[in-house]
């Protein structure tokens, strides 16, 4: 096969089938970069990786990989060359799960991301309080307790020595950091209608004190009633904080990512693409709880192949966090042995809901952290896959009978029973992980676990060995944006420090790993062959880093710097000189 025939087989395909013209000649490109180190993305699954030193650029696709030698004479008069000067390149990293509305409006609200005690939460919150008008509430979160020394839950007391409390100055709603906890001072508790007599709904809890009144701790779903109570941001608010989070992802070298926010941040994003100002791929999760006419309705509200922005899967909760103790297990809790979690659902309604909205169409998604939730869910899947959607024809044949073609996810699916892993392979659910949850859950998971559990918790090549496709994400805000930190926690399952591990046996290459954060998580959004590569015909989504992460040292991966994302050809983030 001719070198033309590589690099243009789809046009000369259409040449030989049209009259013959001398005029027909091959596009030019409209970017050309060579001199490079990059990572075309073949290969990884064998890890076998492909490096080239060229690549052509047409309309935001890619024309053509390969050496300098072969990609330079396909420059035209108008092309655009640029000398890498060996920077090393690799297709741009697709963040399979975030929060991109949350992290929008923790950074306008209190952020108490890395606060080291209470102490430093409550003069955060103090000092939000001094600048904010009375009566309105204070609202965001990212406190995390088990950073503290004594690691004890902060109360509603604490919040009303600096928010007002019973005068009700400013009601307050922090979010733990994994969102599945929640601390409300007095004035917001009476705003919500939060008594010691309030009955906590499935998958809730109301904490109390010895009084029996609430403490102010509130788990999961009982979080749910505050928002009949918060004004919502305005339009002008949640847009800034959009913008601020998108700005954030895209210096961080996600290109793609799959969220999970609020119907009215996508509709932010549907303005922004309007003005030309999206400048990340989303695909954008709807509820698995809403009704099916309210998902048809979502889904049929933006077009679906449209390649920056469209509705995906449906995301549903099974449970809470191991950091919260509210994470579903079978067996108890190892430091909490009356405390199993709270699940979200009963089995059938759970079954019913599935098969429902496998009927309709959608590809379902459930966070499931604890081995019971992840069981559930894989029983909820293996039932929607009975059903022979009504997507066609009668008499056709039913094209999503098929595993594989379903594509179901669990998210995060940190703890699951080792009986359980050939399930997921079974049934073709996606392993929908996010490995920068280890670098902060290590330092309590073994308490929470015990050593036989967390022997096979956070359980990435055990998946992989069993024919899982993973899909890698970073669970922003929960953990920050960065992937690096996941690649660095994938490669040597060891602490930020470099001198704790928590079993190694279960580490990835690099190859495997940044498979799953590019091709992995296109696969899981159906985009695999527009995605994840730099090949012929796919997009021209890729960035530019000051290092190897193929060859560098592993410490080093944490200090990655990215210095050009790119998407679709077109630059949407240069670090400065």
């Amino acid at each position: 096969m001719s070198f033309l025939q590589k690099l243009y087989p789809a046009l000369l395909l259409s040449l030989a089938c049209a009259p013959f013209s001398i005029a027909q000649q091959p596009a030019a490109p409209d970017l050309i970069l060579f001199h490079g180190v990059i990572l075309t993305g073949e290969g990884l699954k064998e890890q076998k990786a492909q490096i080239v030193s060229a690549i052509a650029i047409r309309d935001g696709k890619v024309l053509a990989a390969g050496t300098d030698i072969e990609i330079k004479p396909l420059a035209g008069p108008d092309t655009r060359l640029e000398d890498l000067h060996q920077t090393f390149v690799m297709p741009g990293l697709n963040d399979a799960h975030l929060h991109l509305g949350g992290a929008g409006q923790t950074k306008l609200n209190v952020d108490l991301t890395g606060s080291k005690s209470l102490e430093e939460m409550l003069q955060r919150l103090q000092a939000k309080a001094a600048s904010t008008p009375d009566g309105h509430w204070l609202t965001g979160g990212g406190w995390d307790h088990t950073l503290w020394t004594n690691k004890t839950l902060p109360t509603r007391q604490d919040l009303d020595r600096v928010t007002g409390g019973q005068t009700g100055d400013h009601p307050t709603l922090l979010e733990r950091i994994d969102g599945h906890i929640a601390v409300a001072n007095t004035a917001a508790l009476k705003a919500a209608g939060i008594t010691g007599k309030t009955q906590a709904p499935q998958g809730g809890a109301i904490d109390l004190d010895a009084s029996g009144e609430p403490n102010g701790i509130l788990r999961d779903t009982v979080m749910e009633q505050f928002e009949k109570v918060i004004p919502p941001p305005s339009h002008e608010d949640r847009r800034r904080g959009l913008e601020l989070a998108i700005a954030d992802a895209t210096s961080h070298g996600l290109t793609s990512v799959q969220d999970y926010s609020d119907w009215e941040d996508f509709l932010v994003f549907e303005e922004l693409e309007k003005e030309n100002k999206l400048t990340v791929r989303i695909s954008e999760w709807l509820t698995f709880n809403d009704s099916i006419e309210e998902l048809k309705a979502h889904r049929a509200h933006h077009d679906l192949n449209d390649p920056m922005l469209h509705t995906g899967m449906l995301k549903g909760f099974m449970d809470g966090s191991l950091g919260s103790r509210t994470a579903a297990l079978k067996d108890p809790y190892a430091d909490e042995p009356a405390n199993s979690g709270l699940p979200r659902y009963e089995q059938d309604k759970l079954n019913k809901m599935a098969v429902e909205r496998a009927r309709a169409g959608f590809q379902l998604g459930f966070h499931a952290i604890g081995d019971k939730a992840a069981s559930m869910a894989l029983d909820a899947f293996s039932q929607s896959y009975n059903v022979c959607f009504e997507l066609q024809p009668p008499g056709s044949r039913c094209i999503y009978t098929v595993a594989e073609n379903k594509r179901d996810r669990i998210e995060h699916a940190q703890v699951v029973d080792p009986a359980d892993i050939p399930r997921f392979a079974r049934l073709g659910v996606i392993a929908s992980m996010q490995p920068n949850h280890l670098l902060t859950d290590m330092n309590w998971a073994m308490d929470r676990l015990g050593p036989q559990r967390a022997a096979y918790s956070y359980a990435w090549k055990a998946f992989l060995d069993a024919g899982v496709v993973l899909a890698f994400g970073t669970d922003y805000p929960v953990e920050p944006v960065t992937p690096f930190r996941g690649l660095y926690a994938a490669v040597t399952r060891a602490n930020e420090a470099g001198n704790k591990t928590y079993f190694p046996e279960n580490a990835l290459t690099r190859e495997q790993t940044l498979y799953a954060y590019t091709q992995g998580s296109a696969y899981a959004e159906f985009e695999e062959k527009t995605k994840g590569k730099l090949a012929p015909g796919f997009d021209a989504d890729f960035i530019l880093l000051d290092r190897n992460l193929l060859t560098c040292p592993a410490p080093d991966i944490l200090k990655t710097r990215v210095l050009k994302t790119v998407v679709a050809g077109k630059t949407v983030y240069a670090a400065k000189p």
